[in-house]
């Protein structure tokens, strides 16, 4: 039974391909694996703080060096295992800037997926070096990028895990081998990996190959197929080169006639373990998946999803509750378009979540993904590569866990260049109690994140755009604002030039209101909003502004003229009603499409008298 016709690569990187035309093409370097290996430098040695150095097992607890659990709580950024031969997202960011916000997020560990291609001196395809972004990565090849990668997580006290994806950039394989790729090209290449970082602690691991899946089989004998003999074989040749990485090894799809997601099922490693040569290594993988990547029989039982703990179980949660050896849910993803997933998700995260019981003693994982672009579940980052799905994050929040420390300081691994001054403060309006604000967006070496807003010494709110409305004032009081910007490891700029704003009087000055109501379909809506005069003196005109995820497009409006930029929607009066009586009011409306099934719609609108 075939259960996965996924492959998350295949639907949006027509997106990718389009950026590449645009970004500083990468200059060519020498290939070949000693010359990128000679100058690799060694991480930083490894301090007392949690998490430090290399991890090793006890029964189904992942301990650091001073023997203290901890829990792999981590994203996937893929890439490298693509025609790009490099983590994507760069293309539109310094990789700095996307590790920095990895760590202010809450994730402390990176799976990195590569191919067996990388090993042949590829060079990456889509890294803007303009403008000084990621201008340490001309030049180089993928290993020596991967390089830079591994390292500044490692400073920023995030710890790596390498992913042997594929064995090649064409796309995915049952077996760890291929025709082309044969099972001495796997063993060579997993030597020479964990060579080049013998070392480094920042890598702490590899998962020796991705989604083994049929006619893959788990303790059927046959050296052909048997994904457990393999990854004995594949464990010692890792463990030969760096006797101190962890084997993680994931399941097949099939076992005794049982199916599950391809790479999820564990169901034979408790009567057939894999057995290393160097004890207190293997760490047992899973992945899982929601209906937006393939439909399983266990999302229409009736008892969906109380059911899904057994399902669990019975794949691959039993090792960990037997304290047969850890567990890692390597991959697990959704676009959360559907009540279905988003049920899965809850569940799923529930069964992960450390309880008084387990404390550090818990499930690991790795969500799939940071990208965007992965086609069949979205990512943490939007279309944007900047700004956060936050409703998905929100749901992993409960099984965040600790960072590992690092060397760098600010949350950021070393970062220490500030964004520049906010140019261009400028009061858009004002009311009797609030002042609206707007600039023009500074830049930074890695990326501004997002702007804090300062009356007078006092900082009073914050946004991740150019604008800012400012409540609770007092009528017909002057007030001075400042700017400042900031970025992911917590630099902050110089305030921008001030200005001066004056709320209108209580008096006969108008004043104005706005309420947003919604018709919401799921991959649409509108939006009605209804703009009222608060004041004693009939308005000229009026704005009403509101923040909505990138993922809402607004694609049509009615009786304003309406305006999205990034997140922020604005709405100004056209010529026949922006005229509106003490306490009267007016209607417009937008419509809008869903890019991001996770965007969430409620919005508060501001509304600001302009004449």
């Amino acid at each position: 039974m075939r259960l996965q016709l996924r492959r998350r690569l295949t639907r949006r990187l027509g997106r990718g391909a389009a950026a590449l035309a645009a970004v500083t093409a990468v200059v060519a370097a020498p290939t070949g694996l000693q010359a990128a290996h000679a100058d690799t430098p060694a991480a930083p040695a490894a301090t007392a703080s949690a998490g430090a150095g290399y991890w090793h097992t006890s029964g189904r607890q992942i301990l650091d060096e001073a023997d203290r659990p901890v829990r792999i709580a981590g994203i996937n950024w893929f890439g490298f295992e693509t025609g790009n031969y490099v983590a994507h997202g760069l293309w539109s960011r310094d990789y700095k800037s996307m590790i920095d916000q990895m760590r202010s997020l809450g994730y402390n560990t990176v799976r990195l997926p590569y191919s067996d291609d990388i090993f042949k001196g590829t060079q990456p395809a889509g890294i803007n070096t303009s403008g000084g972004m990621n201008a340490d990565l001309v030049g180089l090849n993928s290993l020596q990028v991967m390089d830079k990668l591994v390292n500044y997580a490692g400073t920023a006290g995030l710890k790596v895990i390498l992913d042997r994806h594929r064995p090649d950039s064409g796309g995915q394989s049952a077996l760890w081998y291929t025709a082309a790729v044969p099972e001495s090209t796997w063993l060579a290449n997993l030597k020479s990996i964990a060579a080049r970082y013998a070392g480094n602690s920042a890598v702490v691991g590899i998962d020796l190959h991705n989604e083994p899946h049929d006619p893959a089989c788990w303790g059927c004998g046959d050296t052909a197929t048997d994904w457990r003999l393999a990854a004995q074989r594949g464990g010692e040749a890792v463990l030969s080169a760096n006797s101190k990485l962890l084997i993680f090894v994931e399941g097949v799809q099939t076992f005794n006639g049982s199916s599950t997601w391809w790479g999820g099922n564990l169901q034979g490693a408790g009567q057939y373990p894999v057995q290393l040569g160097v004890a207190n290594r293997v760490v047992y993988s899973a992945h899982d998946y929601a209906t937006s990547v393939a439909q399983q029989p266990w999302f229409s039982d009736p008892a969906f999803p109380a059911n899904m703990p057994g399902v669990w179980d019975k794949n691959w949660g039993y090792l960990f509750k037997q304290n047969i050896a850890p567990v890692w849910v390597g991959e697990f993803g959704t676009t959360l378009q559907s009540t279905v997933d988003q049920q899965w998700l809850k569940a799923l995260v529930q069964y992960l979540r450390p309880t008084a019981q387990y404390g550090a003693d818990s499930f690991g994982w790795t969500f799939w993904s940071w990208n965007p672009n992965s086609g069949d579940t979205g990512g943490i980052l939007n279309d944007d590569w900047t700004t956060v799905n936050t409703v998905k994050d929100g749901y992993l929040a409960d099984i965040k866990a600790p960072g590992f420390g690092g060397t760098g300081g600010g949350g950021g691994g070393g970062d220490t260049t500030a964004p520049t001054v906010p140019t261009g403060l400028a009061v858009t309006g004002t009311t009797a109690s609030s002042v609206s604000l707007s600039w023009t967006a500074a830049t930074d070496d890695t990326a501004v994140t997002g702007y804090d807003v300062y009356r007078g010494s006092t900082k009073v709110g914050s946004s991740t755009t150019t604008a800012y409305t400012d409540g609770g004032l007092i009528a017909a009081t002057a007030y001075s604002y400042t700017v400042r910007a900031r970025d992911a490891a917590g630099n902050v700029s110089a305030a921008s030039t001030a200005v001066t704003a004056t709320t209108a009087g209580s008096g006969g000055n108008a004043g104005c209101s706005a309420a947003l109501t919604l018709n919401d379909w799921g991959a649409g809506l509108t939006a009605n909003v209804t703009v009222t005069n608060t004041g004693t003196a009939a308005t000229k005109g009026w704005k009403v502004v509101w923040q909505w995820p990138t993922g809402l497009k607004v694609t049509s409006s009615w009786s304003a003229d309406v305006q999205q930029s990034g997140q922020t929607v604005s709405a100004a009066n056209l010529s026949y009603n922006g005229v509106i009586a003490p306490a009267g009011s007016t209607t417009f409306g937008v419509q809008a499409t869903r890019t991001d099934s996770g965007a969430v719609a409620t919005a508060v609108p501001t509304c600001t008298v302009t004449s």
